[in-house]
């Protein structure tokens, strides 16, 4: 019921952030602590949606990079 979708969801949220923490070791934006904020107003809001989008496609465009530089010495 309600109870499960919650409950897995705040589990996959946990996960994601844990995952994100260990992405961005070193790096100048604690992105993982500012998807734990809550927003105070729409506009931060919106600011910190575009800022953890940015990070995201950030990491996945890096580890396309990795994968694509693999398959390169592969063959």
């Amino acid at each position: 019921g309600a109870k499960f979708v919650h409950l897995v969801y705040h589990f996959a949220r946990y996960v994601m952030i844990e995952d994100m923490k260990k992405l961005s070791v070193g790096k100048l934006i604690p992105f993982a602590e500012a998807v734990m904020w809550r927003p105070e107003d729409m506009y931060i809001a919106k600011a910190r949606h575009r800022v953890a989008y940015n990070k995201l496609l950030q990491i996945l465009q890096r580890e396309d990079f990795v994968f694509q530089e693999y398959r390169e010495k592969a063959q």
